[in-house]
């Protein structure tokens, strides 16, 4: 069984950086640990964008544009080509704008992370990034919230998106990883959803077994509500930012300069 630990981390991505040959540009944590709330046997969900020698990119041939390591029970590996990462990053892609300010980095070499932070307020699209934490919210209150008894641990998987959506309709920018940050801004203190979400975050933390339990009713209330009055919101946001072609196009040959030389 392997150690997780940050070292431990930098190793595993270093050994991918020889046995790829590739040049790692940024890696972070992902999963509930980046949000928060991880549990006692959390796994390290690790996810990183990378760029490959000039001559890769010059081929007729579509080529794979993801590497996926699983090294453990408790550590995955996965990541993007930057071609690749560029192309969703222009179409506003939630999960790499939520990587970019992930609280736990592992890795950041050369500029590439500090200049799509710079620009992502001008890529941001409040519509596709609503609708994506809607359809995530949907989904697990779908599967795992519904009856009188519930699997409890997933009110978090639930509650987060919903509150980034709120957050996206209040602020319109890009929505903190932070759970607590979300709930400090967006629930008020001491009231009722509130103090319920503290005790069930504080047991989560403590480690307890949190699987099928009676469901919280003060939480599935506020999310049926919310789910409902979201998706109107989501309809009628602004569409999409700027595309930035010309400037992304750049940004990628300059990395390859910057990295290979």
């Amino acid at each position: 069984m392997i150690l997780i630990d940050k070292e431990t981390i930098r190793e595993q991505l270093a050994i991918l950086e020889q046995e790829e040959e590739i040049r790692i540009l940024y890696a972070c944590e992902s999963g509930s640990r980046a949000w928060g709330f991880p549990s006692q046997d959390s796994d390290y969900d690790v996810r990183f964008i990378y760029i490959r020698k000039p001559e890769w990119y010059l081929s007729i041939f579509d080529k794979r544009d993801v590497i996926e390591r699983p090294i453990s029970d408790s550590l995955d590996i996965s990541g993007w080509d930057l071609r690749k990462a560029l192309k969703l990053y222009r179409k506003s892609n939630p999960p790499l704008l939520e990587w970019l300010q992930s609280p736990i980095p592992y890795m950041e070499k050369f500029s590439v992370a500090e200049q799509l932070r710079a620009i992502s307020p001008l890529t941001f699209s409040p519509k596709a990034c609503m609708f994506h934490y809607l359809n995530m919210a949907r989904g697990n209150y779908r599967d795992y919230l519904q009856g009188e008894r519930v699997r409890i641990k997933k009110y978090f998987y639930v509650l987060r998106p919903v509150l980034a959506c709120e957050w996206i309709e209040r602020y319109g920018e890009m929505p903190p990883m932070a759970f607590d940050e979300l709930v400090e801004r967006l629930i008020p203190e001491s009231t009722e959803l509130w103090e319920v979400v503290q005790r069930l975050l504080a047991r989560k933390r403590a480690g307890e077994e949190l699987d099928m339990e009676p469901k919280l009713n003060s939480i599935n209330d506020y999310l049926e509500e919310q789910l409902t009055r979201l998706s109107e919101v989501a309809s009628v946001q602004q569409s999409a930012g700027a595309r930035l072609d010309e400037q992304l196009d750049d940004l990628f040959r300059s990395a390859l300069k910057e990295v290979w030389g």
